[in-house]
């Protein structure tokens, strides 16, 4: 267990009609400080997002989840939020919002490689 290190995770939901809080799961984003990871896998299912709203854009979707990607790595694309600490970065991507990218409530856990976590639970609730 030494070797363990504490990590937080959230599930990263499209909300297609806020107003109806109807949502279904694109990823998961992970944080480890120890560690020093901040990471994020996601995909959005076309024929789920169609079936619940013919008016949003996968483009899109896929652009604002990018941005999200850059904020993660620290990149200058990641704009002023890209720039912020790695621990600030996560607690701006995984604030409560009422737009149609959410996350879940932040989840903590134990791991010895962030990577594989973020894999096992991109399998678990994405897939």
């Amino acid at each position: 267990m030494q070797d363990k290190v504490t990590f937080e995770y959230a599930v990263i939901r499209v909300v297609p009609k806020v107003e109806r809080e109807e949502f279904f799961n694109v990823g998961v984003i992970l944080f480890s400080k120890r560690k020093k990871f901040l990471g994020i896998k996601y995909k959005i299912d076309p024929k789920l997002l169609a079936a619940f709203s013919e008016d949003l854009d996968i483009q899109i979707l896929n652009e604002n989840l990018q941005a999200w990607q850059q904020i993660c790595k620290g990149n200058p694309f990641g704009g002023a939020i890209g720039k912020l600490e790695i621990s600030d970065r996560f607690r701006w991507l995984t604030a409560c919002r009422s737009t149609i990218i959410q996350s879940s409530n932040v989840h903590p856990g134990l791991c010895s490689d962030p990577e594989k976590i973020l894999e096992e639970l991109y399998n678990t609730y994405v897939l």
